[in-house]
């Protein structure tokens, strides 16, 4: 099979080898990343985000974001951590939007005047851009790889069966990322470029 067109779509588990825990290692985090509670808890919603910064700051893209840059496929993520840019990915949907800089955390207005991070209950204003990017996967052609993604967001699940609905070929990488991506890339290079 010739392969034309391959779509990554990521989330928290691609970065744990890059030293970002997920969601699931940090227990009630979730609950604190509402815009409810953003807008009741100013404070305390700034020292979650900082605390995000801080590890997000301080990590290196892994294997997996470097072999899925040097493929060059799009990448929808769920993450709000940058290292798909910083290991060189150019087309990149951040579902969730992006961190906000020191700058931007430390204003006084923060949260209420930040709205580059998508919280639970927000609007995702780049998932119209996913769906329509998964849309565009064909039958018997195209291959959608899952990696690191719980499916615990209705987003996750949706673009899943959008990709399934198309006749793509579904992957999903759920643990060692940074050794099972590269590996996959290798494989998908040579059916994209055969």
């Amino acid at each position: 099979m010739k392969t034309n067109k391959v779509i990554f779509f990521t989330g928290a588990g691609i970065s744990v080898e890059s030293g970002i825990p997920t969601f699931q290692e940090q227990p009630g985090i979730r609950d604190k990343l509402s815009r409810r509670f953003a807008t009741e808890h100013p404070e305390e919603y700034r020292d979650t985000i900082r605390k995000m910064v801080d590890s997000c700051e301080n990590a290196e893209p892994n294997a997996a974001h470097f072999a899925i840059a040097e493929l060059g496929c799009p990448v929808v993520t769920m993450n709000v951590d940058g290292l798909h840019r910083k290991a060189g990915s150019k087309d990149v949907i951040e579902v969730h939007g992006i961190l906000p800089t020191r700058e931007q955390l430390e204003k006084k207005d923060f949260p209420f005047r930040y709205d580059g991070i998508v919280l639970y209950g927000d609007l995702a204003p780049r998932y119209k851009d996913a769906v329509r990017l998964v849309e565009s996967l064909e039958d018997d052609n195209s291959v959608f790889v899952i990696v690191g993604t719980s499916f615990y967001t209705g987003i996750s699940d949706t673009l899943r069966t959008i990709a399934e609905l198309a006749g793509a070929e579904i992957i999903i990488i759920n643990d060692n990322a940074a050794t099972k991506v590269p590996a996959l890339c290798k494989k998908l290079k040579k059916l994209l470029y055969q």
